[in-house]
């Protein structure tokens, strides 16, 4: 049998061993390998660039479901931030057509903080539907809210990305993909793309379902939720056929359009990149992000239960606040969490930018990231507090 160190590749800084020793023991600790990169930035220099699993490299892509709302909406922050977006102001003021069915009240913070009330539609989408935010966003626009807007919140899984991009490209005339594109991924160059290029399928490694053990699969089954409850439609489990996480994110249709919701593609380089590069000075360039527009976005603005996953008080605006969770973050640590236990995030206080991402689903934890990131992300930001 492997040693557990055997089964880590990949480098840390002078100070940082004890992240790498906790990523060997999350990787030697699981039954089915997780196929998982771990990579910290501090003050913008990468300290931490691991990776494990017989299947994965340090360049492997794959799937990384509700990363990339974080993707999304930081380009909504920057939006906000240059004044061109108001957060206060109603969506059908940007985008009419979404006014109809009681819905012509709601603003964009509010939709931001998923209280829009539209998390899915009647019937449910096609995959093809969900592949392309225009077709998806058309649909939502005419729909019923499934609660009144504005006055309770819900996860809007697969469609949160689609409604915030439409007012983006009613007020822009561009997508969220193409303001990402031109603002963020290619000035960096980061590897974290939303619209994989054919060019770069070769690299794209599939996702690999959980494989539950018989206790497991009994829990999964009783918690299932009914198609046309809330969660079931917010999960597209209303539709016919429902949606299949796993054959989600490894359809191409779904890659090369990159739904801001859940089809980004990329590896843990390209999003701990990314969160570096919103909170720290990288390669010359300031933060993209001034502190009073991460404290905006970063904070919780509502109190209540999600009433899809029945979690308290887990957004700010468009990104998941995360202090309440991982208590020695700061206050204004943001980011976002996907499907198969994977977590990207930027921490102010330390300097830390931080992604985990796994291609094995993870058996769920009643939080999109994995337990294992409680460990790995204190251990990233008490060796930053002492370098």
């Amino acid at each position: 049998m492997a040693r557990d160190d055997d089964r880590v590749h990949g480098t840390v800084a002078e100070g940082f061993e004890g992240v790498r020793e906790a990523f060997a023991a999350v990787l030697g600790e699981e039954r089915d390998a997780p196929e998982a990169q771990l990579v910290v930035h501090v003050d913008g220099r990468r300290v931490v660039d691991l990776w494990g699993g017989p299947g994965t490299a340090a360049d492997t892509l794959t799937g990384l479901y509700s990363i990339t709302k974080g993707a999304a909406h930081l380009v909504v922050a920057l939006l906000v931030q240059d004044g061109v977006l108001d957060l206060d102001r109603e969506v059908a003021a940007y985008w009419r057509e979404f006014g109809a069915e009681g819905k012509g009240r709601l603003t964009l913070r509010e939709l931001l903080a998923h209280r829009s009330g539209v998390v899915g539609v009647d019937g449910g989408f096609t995959t093809e539907e969900l592949a392309d935010d225009r077709l998806t966003a058309a649909r939502l626009a005419a729909q019923r809210p499934f609660w009144e807007p504005g006055k309770a919140y819900g996860y809007h899984a697969f469609v949160i990305g689609a409604l915030t991009g439409e007012v983006v490209r009613r007020v822009t005339g561009r997508s969220i993909q193409e303001i990402y594109e031109e603002r963020i991924r290619a000035p960096y160059g980061l590897d974290f793309h939303l619209g994989l290029p054919e060019s770069l399928e070769a690299r794209y490694a599939d996702v690999l379902p959980m494989l539950p053990t018989p206790e497991e699969a009994e829990r999964l089954a009783a918690n299932a939720a009914a198609p046309d409850s809330v969660k079931g439609i917010a999960f597209n489990q209303n539709a016919t056929p429902p949606t299949d996480l796993v054959a989600f994110a490894n359809t191409r249709a779904v890659r090369a359009l990159g739904s801001t919701s859940a089809g980004g593609v990329g590896t843990a380089r390209g999003v701990a990149g990314m969160y570096a590069a919103a909170i720290s000075e990288v390669d010359g360039r300031a933060p993209l992000l001034k502190p009073e527009t991460v404290t905006e976005f970063a904070r919780v603005q509502y109190r209540g239960t999600d009433l899809v996953t029945g979690n308290e008080d887990v957004f700010g605006l468009g990104f998941e606040e995360l202090s309440g969770r991982y208590p020695f973050l700061g206050p204004d640590a943001f980011g976002h969490s996907g499907a198969t236990g994977s977590l990207g995030f930027a921490d102010p206080d330390s300097g830390v930018a931080y992604a985990y991402t796994r291609r094995r689903f993870g058996f769920p934890s009643g939080f999109g990231a994995g337990p294992e990131n409680h460990r790995l992300a204190e251990a990233a930001v008490r060796a930053a507090a002492v370098r």
